[in-house]
C-alpha cells in the first residue's frame, strides 16, 4: 500500500512537471508565432488515463530525493545557541572552545565541557572578520574547519528549484482557469455562440404582437430559403437588417424566430463581447465571425446591442481613447462591404439607441433595412398576455382585456413580469388558481411599486390623502373627456406615492385634442382643490400633479400652437435625447417680451383648470365626502363602488 501511494505521488509530480513544461512550450509558440507540433487527437468519449512518461518520473523522483535530503539535513542538525562575537573572542582567549567551523557567514562550534562526562554546549555567532582570526584560534588550541558556505544542495533547492516550481505551478493553474471555457490564452478566444439544433426552435407563433415587424422579417426568411426568387428579378437580399426599439420589445426574440422559421444556423454575439483589453482582438473576432458564417451559409448573424461597437466616430479626438472600438467598427464595415449577399448570410442587429450609431453603418449597402419594433397596442398586449399565461391555472374571473387596458405603454418584457408576479402573489396567498385580484396586485406592484406596509399614515394624513384622491376621481368622472376611474387607493407605494387614482382608457388613443388636454389639467388640479376646499389648506402631496399640469400647459402653448394669443408657432428649439423617448433638451430662440407672454398664457391655462376643478368639487361636495369616508374605511375602492356613490349623490 505504501509503495502504491509513493508511486501515485511521483506520478502526480511528474504529471505536474510535464503539464507545466507543455504549457510553457505552447505559450512560447503562440507568442513567437511558430506553429506547435500537433499531437494525434484522442477518440472522443473514450475514457483515458493520462500517465507521465518515464523521463518525467525520473525528474520527479530526483526532485523528491533532493527535497528529502535537504529536509533531513535541516532536521538532523544540532541545536545551537547564538552568542555575541565579543563573548566568542573571550571564550577563545580563555581556551574554552573545543571545536569550530568557520564559514563565510558565521562561526559555529562546541565549548569544552566543564565536566568530562558531559557534552559541551553548541554555539553559533556572526563574526566581524579580521585577518588574525586563524592565528587567534591556533594560539588557543582550537580545532577549526574552514568551509566555503552553506550546503550547496539546500541552497539550490530552497533558493532556486522550489520557488521556480511554485511560480510555474501557480501560472499553470491560473492559465487553466482562464482557459477553462476554451476561450484561449488570457481570455482572447472567440465568444461566438451558435444555437444548437437540439434546442427547441422559436417561431413566429411564439412571438405575440409586432405584426408589421414580422411581415418585413418574413421576406428575409424567403430570401434565405429561396434566394433565386429575388435574383430572377435582378434584386438582391438586404445585407443587413437593424431592429430598432425600446428595451423589452422583443428584438432578440424576433431574430431567433427568423432563424427558427428559416431553419438555418443562428450566430449570436453581443456587441460588448467584441471589445477586449488588447487592441485588435475585436477586429479578429469580427473576421472569424464572418468566416464561420460563410462556411455555414445560409445562416444568420445576430449582433445584439450594436451601439456598443457602432458608436459614431464624429466629435473631438481623445488621445488614447477608443482605438479598439474604432478598429472593430472598421472591420465590421469592411466585412459587410466584402461579403456577397448571394451567399445566404443575413446580418441582423438590434439597438435601442440608433441615434448614436455611426452613419457609415446605416448607409445603403450595409444595414439596408431598419425595422422599428414598437410598443404593443391593446390587441398586441392581449396576445402577449395569452402567450405568458398558457401554463398557468387560471380562475374564471380572469379578464385579459382589463389587464391589457391597465397596462398602456408597457412592452412585452413588462407584461411577462406582470404575469410572473401574479403567479408569485397567488402562491404567496395559497390560491389554487391565479385570480383576477392577483393580476390587479401584480399590475399595482409593477406600475406603482410595492406596498409600504411599514409606512403607516396618521389619522390626519390619511384623511388628507383620501380627500386628495377623491378630488381627482370626482373631476375625472365629470369632465367631458375624462377616462373612467377604475380604482382609488390610499395605500402608500414605492418611494413617495401615498395614493393613486387609476383610470382605464376606453380605447387606444394616439392623438389628444385641445379639450382633452384641458380636461387633463383640471383632473390633475382636482386633488389640490379638494384639499383646499375641505381642509382649508394645501399640502406637498400635489407636487407631482403640478409638475404634470405645468408640462401639459407648456407644451400646449410652446409646442402645439394651442394658444390663440401666441398663434400657431413653436417656441424654443427642442431636441430629442434618445430614440423613442420623451426626454428632450431645449434652448430659447425668442425674446424676453415673448417669454413674458408665454408665461402669461401658461398661467392662464393652469388657472382655468383650477377653476373648472373647483366648480365640479363644489357642485358635488356630498359625493366627495362619501368617497373620502369610504376610502378612509377600506383604503381601496373599485369602479362599482365609485359609480354607486356618484349615483347616490346625484339622486
Amino acid at each position: 500500500m505504501a509503495k502504491q501511494n509513493n508511486n501515485n505521488i511521483i506520478d502526480y509530480i511528474a504529471l505536474m512537471l510535464s503539464n507545466t513544461f507543455g504549457f510553457l512550450k505552447s505559450s512560447l509558440a503562440k507568442i513567437s508565432g511558430v506553429p506547435e507540433r500537433q499531437e494525434p487527437e484522442l477518440e472522443l468519449n473514450k475514457p483515458t488515463q493520462e500517465k507521465p512518461s518515464k523521463l518525467w518520473r525520473i525528474a520527479a523522483f530526483a526532485l523528491l530525493f533532493m527535497v528529502a535530503v535537504s529536509v533531513f539535513n535541516n532536521l538532523s542538525g544540532v541545536q545551537r545557541d547564538e552568542i555575541p562575537y565579543s563573548q566568542f573572542l573571550n571564550l577563545v582567549a580563555e581556551e574554552k572552545i573545543d571545536k569550530a567551523v568557520v564559514t563565510e557567514r558565521f562561526i559555529s562550534g562546541t565549548l569544552k565541557p566543564e565536566d568530562a562526562e558531559k557534552t559541551g554546549q553548541n554555539f553559533v555567532t556572526v563574526p566581524l572578520w579580521q585577518n588574525d582570526l586563524a592565528q587567534l584560534l591556533q594560539k588557543n588550541k582550537v580545532d577549526y574547519v574552514v568551509r566555503s558556505g552553506e550546503s550547496w544542495l539546500g541552497n539550490l533547492l530552497f533558493n532556486w528549484v522550489i520557488p521556480i516550481l511554485i511560480l510555474l505551478a501557480l501560472w499553470s493553474w491560473m492559465a487553466r482557469r482562464m482557459a477553462g471555457a476554451q476561450q484561449g490564452f488570457l481570455n482572447l478566444g472567440n465568444k461566438i455562440r451558435i444555437h444548437p439544433d437540439s434546442l427547441p426552435k422559436i417561431t413566429f407563433d411564439e412571438v405575440a404582437g409586432a405584426d408589421s415587424a414580422k411581415q418585413e422579417l418574413k421576406e428575409i426568411i424567403e430570401f434565405l430559403k429561396a434566394p433565386d426568387k429575388i435574383h430572377r428579378l435582378g434584386g438582391r437580399m438586404p445585407k443587413g437588417v437593424l431592429l430598432v426599439g425600446l428595451p423589452g420589445t422583443g428584438k432578440t426574440l424576433l431574430a431567433r424566430a427568423v432563424a427558427g422559421e428559416a431553419g438555418v444556423p443562428f450566430f449570436n454575439i453581443s456587441g460588448s463581447e467584441f471589445i477586449e483589453l488588447f487592441v485588435g482582438v475585436g477586429a479578429a473576432r469580427v473576421r472569424e465571425l464572418f468566416e464561420q458564417a460563410r462556411n455555414k451559409a445560409p445562416c444568420i448573424i445576430f449582433i445584439d446591442e450594436l451601439d456598443a461597437i457602432g458608436r459614431s466616430r464624429s466629435g473631438p479626438v481623445v488621445m488614447g481613447g477608443h482605438d479598439e472600438r474604432e478598429q472593430t467598427l472598421n472591420q465590421l464595415l469592411t466585412e459587410m462591404d466584402g461579403f456577397d449577399p448571394s451567399s445566404g448570410v443575413a446580418v441582423m442587429a438590434a439597438s435601442n439607441r440608433p441615434e448614436i450609431l455611426d452613419k457609415a453603418l446605416l448607409r445603403a449597402g450595409r444595414f439596408d433595412r431598419q425595422i422599428i419594433v414598437d410598443k404593443p397596442d391593446l390587441q398586441d398586449r392581449i396576445e402577449i398576455l395569452r402567450l405568458h399565461i398558457k401554463k398557468m391555472p387560471l380562475a374564471d374571473n380572469i379578464d385579459l382585456t382589463v389587464v391589457a387596458r391597465r397596462t398602456p405603454g408597457l412592452v412585452g418584457a413588462d407584461l411577462a413580469n406582470i404575469a410572473n408576479e401574479a403567479a408569485i402573489i397567488a402562491t404567496r396567498l395559497d390560491h389554487e388558481t391565479v385570480e383576477m385580484n392577483d393580476f390587479e396586485a401584480a399590475i399595482d406592484r409593477v406600475l406603482a411599486g410595492p406596498e409600504k406596509k411599514n409606512r403607516a399614515l396618521n389619522k390626519e394624513e390619511k384623511r388628507r390623502v383620501a380627500y386628495h384622491e377623491a378630488g381627482h376621481a370626482l373631476v375625472a368622472e365629470h369632465v367631458p373627456t375624462g377616462q373612467p376611474v377604475h380604482k382609488i387607493s390610499i395605500i402608500p407605494r414605492g418611494v413617495s406615492a401615498l395614493g393613486f387614482t387609476l383610470q382605464l382608457p376606453v380605447e387606444e388613443r394616439f392623438l389628444s385634442t385641445e379639450n382633452e388636454l384641458k380636461d387633463q389639467i383640471a383632473i390633475l388640479m382636482g386633488g389640490r382643490i379638494a384639499e383646499e376646499s375641505v381642509l382649508g389648506s394645501i399640502s406637498t402631496g400635489a407636487q407631482n400633479d403640478l409638475e404634470k399640469a405645468s408640462e401639459i400647459a407648456r407644451n400646449m402653448v410652446c409646442v402645439l400652437g394651442m394658444s390663440k394669443k401666441m398663434g400657431a408657432l413653436t417656441y424654443g428649439k427642442r431636441q430629442q435625447l434618445q430614440f423613442l423617448e420623451t426626454e428632450v433638451s431645449e434652448y430659447r430662440n425668442y425674446s424676453d417680451a415673448t417669454a413674458r407672454l408665454l408665461d402669461t398664457e401658461i398661467s392662464a391655462l393652469i388657472e382655468e383648470g383650477e377653476s373648472r376643478a373647483r366648480m365640479v368639487i363644489m357642485a358635488n361636495r356630498p359625493v366627495l365626502e362619501k368617497i373620502a369616508d369610504l376610502l378612509q374605511e377600506k383604503e381601496v375602492i373599485n369602479r362599482e363602488e365609485i359609480t354607486a356613490l356618484i349615483a347616490s349623490g346625484n339622486g
